[in-house]
């Protein structure tokens, strides 16, 4: 076999080894992701939004170049929406961004190509609320009660998550630039809230699956907002192409049966 390979031609030698060296990556990032996710009732999700690092793999990997590096960059909304050059999801101020920061910019079909390619999905709007919400685990810590649905995903209070004056102070990055709130945390750096998940009220909006349309909704508020949108009651959608600052995502998965 190996001699076989060897009298191949050098461009399906390197065809081939870039081909294994993928199948590789993928393979790695499906084993990594199987303890960032948090059980819930017959399906999982990633315990932190995807960060910078996770989406260089994907873009590495499937050679994606998303609709914001096409365009020159995502936008924000200042008076209305405003496209900010350069800002794109390795980059997200415009300057590169750590590795451990949620990934922006990224439009809906985006996010679910992702979580497609790591063997996974964008969660339904339903996994989202009951993940966000209501307390599954078995023996959860103290200040969290098995089955109780809560306010908000950090709990009764919003006092922990990244949000623009109800929240309580948090660490910001320091690069963020914006005419209002002070801009994302690192994933997994607020405290863990509902089902040890983070940054499920606060930091990004997340992009959920709620089914066929134009518009798809987006869940738990950002530091753009308050308190409120982080609660469940808040409804709030946008067009699928939409790539802007404040939009992030995490992943699901069905549990084995």
């Amino acid at each position: 076999m190996l001699q076989a390979m060897r009298r191949l031609p050098s461009p399906w030698m390197s065809f081939l080894a870039a081909l294994a060296a993928a199948l590789v990556l993928h393979a790695e990032v499906q084993a990594a992701t199987a303890s960032e996710m948090q059980p819930i009732r017959g399906f999982e999700i990633d315990r932190t939004e995807v960060t910078i690092a996770q989406f260089r793999r994907f873009v590495q990997a499937t050679g994606t170049l998303t609709q914001a590096e096409r365009a020159g960059g995502g936008s924000t909304f200042e008076a209305g929406w405003e496209q900010r050059k350069g800002w794109v999801w390795h980059s997200p101020y415009g300057k590169p961004g750590a590795d451990g920061e949620p990934v922006a910019h990224v439009t809906h079909a985006e996010a679910r190509a992702f979580c497609r390619w790591a063997g996974k999905r964008l969660p339904t709007d339903a996994e989202w609320g009951e993940a966000a919400y209501t307390e599954r685990r078995s023996q959860p810590p103290a200040g969290f009660e098995r089955g109780r649905t809560y306010r908000y995903p950090t709990g009764d209070s919003p006092q922990g998550a990244n949000c623009l004056g109800d929240c309580g102070a948090v660490g910001t990055v320091a690069h963020a630039v914006s005419s209002r709130g002070r801009g994302h945390a690192l994933a997994g750096s607020t405290r863990a809230g509902v089902n040890g998940l983070f940054e499920m009220g606060g930091n990004l909006w997340e992009w959920v699956d709620s089914g066929p349309g134009a518009e798809q909704r987006t869940r738990g508020g950002s530091w753009w907002y308050g308190a409120g949108p982080m609660q469940d009651s808040h409804v709030q959608g946008k067009p699928v192409d939409t790539a802007v600052i404040y939009i992030g995502f995490r992943c699901a998965r069905d549990l084995p049966r």
